[in-house]
C-alpha cells in the first residue's frame, strides 16, 4: 500500500548468470516483468556484439512471418488469436523455426509465382479471345458490298497515287494489326496514330465490357479491343512502335474466317484448361495459409520474445573465462525474492548446476521511479506521468487526484443530466471492458476514451452530486424536499405585478432546502446575481484548501528526506504566509456567511448583523494588505465584522511579510553556517590528527581536504539565487494562484447559462404546439436539442472543464510540492514489447 502514495524503493543488483543457463534465466526475467537492465556496453557498436548474429536471425523470420501475414490478409483469412502468450522457445528450437519458415516462404512464393505466369497467360488468351470476337464484326464489313473499309481503301490509294495513271485505283488489299490496350489511353492513342500516320490509316476499336484481372497485382483493369488498318511496310513499322510506346499488346489476327474459327476454338479450350489448373493452384495455397493462420500469431510471439532475450543479452558483459555473462539491473526491493525464484526456475530449466547470483550494489546515481498501478489507479497515474515523473521516492499526487481530480472538474460542470450522461456512457465502457480489451481498436479517439473510462466514471458521478448541489437538471431544478420560500401575497398581487420580490425574513420559513440550493431561485429575476456569489466564494475556499493540501505534502517529502531546514525555512514560512493572508480571506467569507442573516425592513438599523451592513469582503481584504481603515456602511456601527479585527489583520500581514525575507534567506544562511562547522572540524581534524587523542568527532582515516572558498564562494551563490527564485515564484503564485482558482466559479457559470439557452432557445419551441402535430414537432425538436447537448455541453464542455481541472493540478496544486525530475522504471517485460509490437504492426 505505501507503493501507492510514494514509489517503490528501488535498488541497484548486479547479476551472475553461467552462458548455458542466461538464455533461460532472462527468458524467466522477461515473463515477470520486474527488471529494468543496464547497458555496460554503451560504447561497443550494435554490430559488433557478442548475440548480433542471433538477432539477425530473429530480424529475417520476422521479414518471413511477415510475408506469410500479408498473404493470409490477401486473402481475408482468419488468423487465430487464443489470447495465450506461449513460452520462449529454447535455442535449439529457432533451428525448426526457421526451416519451417522457409519452407513456407519458398512454397508461397512459387505457388505465386506459378499463379502469376498461369493468370498472365489466362489473361493473354481471354484477350486473344475478346480480339477474335470483336473483330469479326470489322472483317464482316471488309468482305460485304461498298463499306467504310472499301472507302477507307480507296482513299488510302487515292492518297498514295500522286504521280501514276489514274486507271490504277482498283482495290488494294490492305494490312492490318490487332491487339487490347487500356480504356484510359484510347483517346491518346487515336490521335496520336493520326498525327503520325498523317491519316492514312483506319482505326476501329470496341470496348471490353467485363472488367480484366491485373496478373501481377490482382487490380481489375478496363481495356479495349482495337483493329488498325493500313497500306505498306512502312506504316506498319510506324504503328507498331506507337502501340509499343502505348503498351499495346499486340495478338495475331487471321484474315481468313476459318482460321479464325479455328483459332477461337483452341483458344477456348485452352481457357478452360488454365481454369482448371488455377483453380487447382488456388485451393492448395489457400491450404498452405490456412495451415500457417493456426499458427502465425504465436509464432510471433515467439520470435519477438527470442529477440527481446538476445537484445538484453547484448546489454551483459563477458567475464575473462568467457563463461560467465554479467549483468547491472534495478530490482524493487519487495520483489527481490521473486526475482531469485524466477533465476532459480531459469537455471533448473536449462539444466545448469551452478546457480545464478544476484547481489545488491551501492550506487549514488539516482534510482528509477516505479509506482505499482491496476486499471483504475493507472489512469489517474498517467495524468501525474504526463506532466513529469516523479522523483525517486518522492510523494506521489497520483492517490489524492483519484478525489481531488473528479471534484474540481464537477465544480466546473455541475449537472445532474449531463453527469449522468457521462456516467452512463463511462458504466458502458467499464462493464465492455474485457471484450474491448481482447479486441484491441486501432482507433486513437476510442482509445483515449477508453483508457481513460474510470476517470469518467468518476467525473461522471461527481458532476451528479454536484448537480443537487446547484439543483441544476437540465437548466431546470428538481423540488424534491418542498421549497422552504413561502408567498404570503394575496392573487390580485402577484397577478398585477411582474417581479415580486421576496422578503427573507418574512418569505422564508428558516429551515434550510433538504440538499442543495432551493428550487425556488430557478425563477428568480436574481438568479444569476445569487449563484454567482455562490460559486465565486465556494471556488477560493476550494482553492485555498487545495493548495494548503499541497503545502501540507511538501512537509511529508522533507521529514522522508531528512530535510530539518526545509522544514524551519520553507514549510513553516510558506504555510503561515498562505494561512495569515488566503485562508483569512476564506475565513472572512465564511464567518460573513453565519453572521449575517434577513431582519425585519422597519428595525434594521437596530441590528448590526443585517445584510446591509454586511462588509464586502474584497473591499475588506485589499484594505488589510495597503494598511487602510475601512469605513462603515452606511447607517451601520462598525466596518468589521468582529472585535479586534483591524489589530489583528495588521498582525496577519506583518507576519506574512516577515515570512518572505525568512523563505528567502533562511535556508541559504543556515547552510552557508553548517558548511563552515564541516570545515572547522576538518581542519581541527587535521590539526589533532598526530596527537594522541586526534578523534574530535571525525575519523582521520576518511578526513577529505576541504573545498576551496572560491568554489564554496560559488555554491553559496547559487543556493542564493535558487532560493530567490523559489520564494519570488511561491509568493507571487499564491496570488496568481489563488485567482486561477476563479476558472471553478466562471465554467460553472457558463456552463449553467448554456445549458438554460438550449433549453430556452431550442426545446422550449417544441412544448407551444397543442395540436396534433406538436408530437411530431417536439421530437424533431427533442432530437436535436439531444445531439446539441452532447455535442457542446457534455463533450465540448466536459473537454474544456477537463483540461482547466488537469492545469489546476498540474500548476496550482503539484508546484507545492512536486519536483517530476525522475525518470520512469521500463523494466524487461514480454508483455510491454508484444504490445509495442501490436500496436506499431497495426499503425
Amino acid at each position: 500500500m505505501g507503493s501507492l502514495f510514494r514509489s517503490e524503493e528501488m535498488t541497484l543488483c548486479q547479476m551472475f548468470l553461467q552462458s548455458e543457463a542466461a538464455y533461460a534465466c532472462v527468458s524467466e526475467l522477461g515473463e515477470l516483468g520486474l527488471i529494468q537492465f543496464r547497458d555496460l556496453n554503451p560504447d561497443v557498436n550494435a554490430f559488433q556484439r557478442k548475440f548480433v548474429n542471433e538477432v539477425r536471425r530473429c530480424d529475417e523470420m520476422e521479414r518471413k512471418l511477415r510475408y506469410l501475414e500479408k498473404e493470409i490478409k490477401k486473402d481475408a483469412i482468419l488468423m487465430h488469436d487464443t489470447g495465450e502468450s506461449p513460452e520462449a522457445p529454447q535455442p535449439r528450437e529457432m533451428i525448426d523455426l526457421e526451416a519451417t519458415f522457409e519452407k513456407l516462404e519458398n512454397e508461397l512464393r512459387e505457388v505465386n509465382q506459378n499463379a502469376e505466369a498461369l493468370k498472365r497467360n489466362f489473361l493473354e488468351l481471354t484477350e486473344l479471345k475478346h480480339i477474335l470476337r470483336k473483330t469479326q464484326v470489322f472483317f464482316d464489313e471488309q468482305e460485304g458490298g461498298l463499306t467504310s473499309t472499301e472507302s477507307m481503301t480507296r482513299a488510302l490509294i487515292s492518297d498514295d497515287s500522286v504521280g501514276r495513271p489514274s486507271n490504277q485505283t482498283g482495290p488494294v488489299q490492305l494490312g492490318f494489326v490487332a491487339g487490347v490496350i487500356l480504356r484510359e489511353r484510347i483517346p491518346a492513342f487515336e490521335r496520336m496514330l493520326w498525327r503520325a500516320c498523317r491519316g492514312n490509316v483506319f482505326l476501329r476499336q470496341a470496348e471490353i465490357e467485363s472488367h480484366l484481372e491485373d496478373p501481377v497485382n490482382g487490380d481489375r483493369v478496363f481495356k479495349s479491343v482495337f483493329i488498325i488498318f493500313f497500306q505498306g511496310d512502312q506504316l506498319k513499322t510506324r504503328v507498331k512502335k506507337i502501340c509499343e510506346g502505348f503498351r499495346a499488346t499486340l495478338y495475331p489476327c487471321p484474315e481468313a474466317p476459318a482460321d479464325r474459327r479455328e483459332m477461337a476454338m483452341g483458344v477456348m479450350t485452352r481457357i478452360e484448361d488454365l481454369n482448371t489448373v488455377l483453380g487447382q493452384t488456388q485451393d492448395h495455397r489457400h491450404r498452405v495459409l490456412v495451415a500457417a493462420a493456426k499458427n502465425v500469431k504465436n509464432w510471433f510471439i515467439k520470435v519477438r520474445k527470442i529477440k527481446a532475450i538476445y537484445h538484453t543479452l547484448n546489454l551483459f558483459n563477458l567475464d575473462v573465462t568467457q563463461k560467465c555473462l554479467i549483468a547491472e539491473c534495478w530490482v524493487p526491493v519487495m520483489d527481490i525474492e521473486t526475482i531469485q525464484l524466477a533465476l532459480r526456475r531459469g537455471t533448473e530449466r536449462s539444466g545448469s548446476s551452478v546457480p545464478t547470483i544476484l547481489n545488491r550494489m551501492d550506487s549514488t546515481e539516482d534510482p528509477p521511479t516505479y509506482n505499482r498501478t491496476n486499471k483504475f489507479t493507472g489512469a489517474f497515474q498517467n495524468l501525474i506521468d504526463a506532466y513529469g515523473v516523479a522523483s525517486y521516492r518522492e510523494v506521489n499526487p497520483a492517490p489524492y487526484t483519484i478525489i481531488t481530480f473528479p471534484f474540481l472538474f464537477a465544480v466546473m460542470f455541475g449537472d445532474i443530466g449531463h453527469g449522468l450522461i457521462m456516467f452512463l456512457f463511462a458504466a458502458w465502457m467499464v462493464l465492455r471492458e474485457k471484450p474491448y480489451l481482447a479486441k484491441k481498436s486501432t482507433n486513437e479517439i476510442w482509445n483515449i476514451f477508453f483508457a481513460g473510462r474510470y476517470i469518467i466514471l468518476l467525473m461522471g458521478i461527481f458532476s451528479v452530486y454536484t448537480g443537487f448541489i446547484y439543483n441544476d437538471f437540465f437548466s431546470k431544478s428538481l423540488n424534491l424536499f418542498g421549497s422552504s420560500w413561502k408567498v404570503h401575497f394575496n392573487e390580485s398581487t402577484y397577478l398585477n405585478n411582474k417581479n415580486i420580490q421576496l422578503h427573507p425574513y418574512y418569505n422564508y420559513d428558516g429551515t434550510p432546502y433538504g440538499f442543495g440550493l432551493d428550487p425556488v431561485w430557478q425563477l428568480a429575476e436574481n438568479k444569476i446575481v445569487f449563484t454567482n456569489a455562490f460559486k465565486m466564494k465556494i471556488s477560493i475556499i476550494f482553492g485555498v484548501l487545495h493548495m494548503l493540501f499541497g503545502v501540507g505534502l511538501s512537509l511529508w517529502n522533507h521529514a522522508y528526506f531528512k530535510k530539518q531546514i526545509s522544514i524551519y525555512c520553507e514549510f513553516i514560512p510558506q504555510v503561515i504566509f498562505l494561512s495569515f493572508l488566503f485562508l483569512y480571506l476564506a475565513f472572512l467569507m465564511i464567518l460573513k456567511w453565519m453572521l449575517y442573516g434577513p431582519v425585519p425592513d422597519d428595525d434594521a438599523a437596530n441590528f448590526p448583523s443585517s445584510p446591509a451592513c454586511a462588509p464586502p469582503i474584497l473591499i475588506m481584504f485589499i484594505n488589510m494588505i495597503l494598511f487602510k481603515d475601512s469605513e462603515p456602511l452606511l447607517n451601520c456601527v462598525s466596518p468589521f465584522m468582529y472585535f479586534g479585527q483591524n489589530g489583528i489583520q495588521r498582525l496577519l500581514v506583518l507576519v506574512a511579510v516577515a515570512c518572505i525575507p525568512w523563505m528567502l534567506l533562511g535556508k541559504p544562511i543556515s547552510i552557508m553556517k553548517e558548511q563552515k562547522q564541516e570545515h572547522q572540524l576538518l581542519a581541527n581534524n587535521h590539526a589533532n590528527a598526530a596527537g594522541e587523542n586526534g578523534d574530535a568527532g571525525v575519523n582521520p582515516q576518511v578526513a577529505v581536504t576541504p573545498v576551496a572558498s572560491k568554489h564554496e564562494e560559488h555554491d553559496i551563490g547559487e543556493i542564493f539565487i535558487h532560493q530567490g527564485i523559489h520564494t519570488i515564484e511561491y509568493v507571487l503564485g499564491s496570488v496568481s494562484h489563488t485567482a486561477s482558482y476563479l476558472r471553478l466559479w466562471a465554467l460553472s457559470l457558463a456552463h449553467a447559462q448554456l445549458s438554460e439557452v438550449l433549453w430556452h432557445m431550442v426545446l422550449r419551441n417544441g412544448l407551444i404546439y397543442e395540436s396534433w402535430y406538436g408530437g411530431i414537432v417536439l421530437w424533431m425538436i427533442f432530437a436535436l436539442w439531444a445531439v446539441l447537448t452532447v455535442a457542446i455541453l457534455v463533450l465540448m464542455e466536459g473537454l474544456s472543464a477537463f483540461l482547466h481541472t488537469l492545469r489546476l493540478h498540474w500548476v496550482e496544486f503539484q508546484s507545492k510540492f512536486y519536483m517530476g525530475q525522475g525518470y520512469a522504471f521500463t523494466p524487461f517485460s514480454f508483455e510491454v514489447i508484444l504490445e509495442t509490437a501490436a500496436a506499431s504492426t497495426d499503425d
